[in-house]
């Protein structure tokens, strides 16, 4: 594990829980506090292949260097550069995307067809049975890279990667989870009643 990689764990333990004792501290560490990798400027999400100031854009075209391990007409599979195991990869689709949710279907789903295979060769390379598949999406679950991403992680029993492992957790309230559910739910009838009424809009072929 590189140098920079336990402070980028710290930085993810802190978004799974902010006051994780693990999490360094100026007294702890006096130098500069400084994330592992810089937030990307990318630019639009529409799918042109990203701003200059995007990494993984300049990969994808061959003007940045990355340890390739997959490729194919819709992502790339690369190692990460501050990688929290060894094998620690990540499958990025080809085209800029800044996010989950504005990243199309169709793409989402080529990436996690992929899934399976890449991890289960990750998984016998680093000799590891079991593997953690992470979506940072958006600044507050740490994402610092605006280009979609999935994080394979190979993982060891005993590893103690998560803290958050270790945690026992709280039972469902249910007075409280039936209005959520109730929210929920009106949130994905919206959605669907506003694709139905794009795709009736659209014009029909002859």
């Amino acid at each position: 594990m590189s140098s920079s990689a336990p402070r980028r764990l710290a930085v993810l333990r802190s978004h799974l829980r902010p006051d994780d004792p693990a999490a360094p501290t100026e007294e702890r560490d006096p130098r500069p506090a400084a994330p592992a990798v810089s937030t990307s400027t990318c630019a639009g999400g529409d799918g042109d292949g990203g701003g200059e100031g995007c990494v993984f854009c300049r990969i994808i075209r061959g003007d940045a260097p990355a340890y390739k391990i997959y490729e194919d007409d819709v992502c790339l599979c690369i190692l990460d550069s501050h990688p929290l195991a060894p094998g620690h990869s990540l499958i990025i689709p080809k085209c800029h995307y800044p996010s989950l949710e504005a990243t199309p279907p169709p793409v989402v789903a080529a990436m996690c067809s992929k899934v399976p295979f890449l991890s289960n060769a990750i998984m016998k390379a680093t000799e590891c049975d079991s593997f953690n598949l992470v979506v940072n999406n958006g600044a507050a679950a740490g994402q610092v890279i605006f280009h979609t991403h999935f994080h394979i992680i190979p993982r060891r029993s005993g590893d103690k990667l998560w803290p958050t492992e270790s945690f026992r957790r709280c039972s469902i309230e249910p007075n409280e989870t039936s209005g959520l559910v109730s929210c929920i739910k009106e949130q994905l009838c919206s959605t669907l009643e506003s694709s139905k009424a794009e795709a009736a809009s659209l014009p029909k072929e002859s």
